[in-house]
């Protein structure tokens, strides 16, 4: 799954040619070189949307890369930002979501066996009137 730069300068995709899944950045449209962002081993790219950072998964890993586009596109060393058992496709498109700060991630955990699934969901209508019930504004 191609990833777009915010930009529009840059494609972010995974490829297998080392002999395993790794990110890689090239610029479109047009020729140039391409930069491996990944060190060992990645799926999942997704770009900050600042597109000064560009996040991907690597194992039970989520990676973070610091890149720069503008004038010309660098990359700077991988850092793990966290580790766990989430849910992760083997290289399609991402199973997470960013923040638009890039300080939240919105990911699916594994299910824990011992812990029985939540079998309710409860649904709040109108929540906003009731809020006005409760705590009326000042006159």
């Amino acid at each position: 799954m191609p990833r777009f730069s915010p930009d529009g300068h840059y494609l972010m995709y995974v490829s297998n040619e080392s002999g395993r899944f790794e990110v890689y950045v090239q610029p479109y449209p047009g020729s140039g070189g391409k930069w491996q962002i990944s060190t060992e081993g990645g799926t999942e790219p997704s770009w900050n949307a600042s597109g000064r950072e560009v996040f991907y998964r690597s194992g039970d890993k989520m990676m973070a890369v610091d890149v720069a586009t503008q004038p010309n596109f660098s990359a700077g060393k991988p850092r793990i930002l966290f580790r766990d058992d989430y849910v992760h496709s083997p290289v399609t498109s991402p199973d997470y979501d960013v923040s638009r700060d890039a300080q939240r991630f919105l990911m699916l955990k594994t299910v824990d066996p011992v812990q029985p699934a939540p079998t309710q969901i409860n649904v709040v209508l109108n929540w906003f009137e009731e809020l006005r019930q409760r705590v009326p504004l000042e006159q």
